[in-house]
């Protein structure tokens, strides 16, 4: 359930015009397909009844019985409809209007930063290429909107892609036909080989990881809309998506701080020369 507290739902009933059962200018059949076509769920199964079958209620419902990135989807997709509302009919939105709209919006944010999936922002927008950047863009629209499971696909090219890049950069040799798991593997052996691993057991964590790259591959050519395939279920999508983010942050956080040592003896040899 979300964790919307008392006063935050004052702020929402308020502008979304909730008071009498309705939610803004729906009918029932508008506001059903609404949700759908922002969350692809139907408002009117009956987990959502609750107390009478009004808009109303049934948002209500809705807000006490799913996610927090659920409800802040839904709620932001609503506060644009309302925002739209008010500029193609050329209606004024009073100064009281904006400033509760901006405390909604707020509330909106906050709860979709709860996403099921963590280390999105591992999937870096790199303008410097086009590819990437679409893919990755590709990718965090799909999160945004809650299918990891049609995103898995574009996870696997964003993974190959990001190891290649690595593997470029320490000269590690590949091929084209080198799979993601041999990527991987080949990056793991040079972090062993430069001392860059301090613990058996984050060592056995990172190679328990290649087998896992390896299983990669075959949701992506049979489990994933790489193909004509039946998609992966939603939950075991979200673990995939966790644990692929997981490995890459850890290694963005030892290429980041491999950076800074960089940079601290180049400063250090700078100051040693005389003037």
């Amino acid at each position: 359930m979300s964790d919307l507290t008392s006063i935050e739902k004052i702020k929402l009933e308020k502008l979304l015009e909730m008071g009498s059962g309705y939610v803004l200018n729906f009918s029932n059949n508008s506001f059903q397909a609404f949700i759908f076509d922002s969350l692809k769920l139907d408002i009117y199964d009956d987990k959502y009844l609750y107390s009478t079958n009004s808009k109303a209620n049934r948002l209500r419902a809705f807000w006490n019985k799913e996610s927090n990135f659920l409800v802040g989807k839904l709620i932001s997709d609503l506060l644009e409809y309302w925002h739209t509302q008010k500029l193609i009919n050329t209606l004024e939105i009073s100064e009281t209007e904006n400033s509760l709209f901006v405390e909604c919006l707020k509330i909106a944010e906050r709860l979709k930063k709860d996403t099921p999936v963590e280390d999105v922002e591992v999937i870096q927008l790199d303008i410097e290429d086009q590819d990437s950047y679409l893919l990755a863009k590709s990718i965090r629209k799909s999160l945004h909107e809650n299918e990891p499971e049609i995103a898995l696909d574009r996870l696997h090219t964003f993974t190959v892609k990001y190891l290649r890049k690595l593997c470029d950069k320490y000269s590690i040799q590949y091929d084209r036909k080198t799979p993601l798991h041999g990527l991987y593997g080949g990056y793991v052996k040079f972090l062993k080989d430069q001392n860059k691993i301090e613990s058996k057991m984050t060592e056995r964590i990172l190679k328990s990881s290649i087998a896992i790259l390896d299983s990669f591959n075959a949701v992506r050519n049979e489990q994933s809309l790489a193909h004509d395939n039946p998609v992966l279920n939603y939950n075991e999508s979200v673990l995939i998506f966790n644990n692929v983010l997981s490995s890459i942050r850890f290694i963005e956080s030892l290429e980041n701080l491999s950076g800074k040592v960089k940079q601290q003896n180049s400063e250090e040899n700078w100051d040693e020369i005389p003037f």
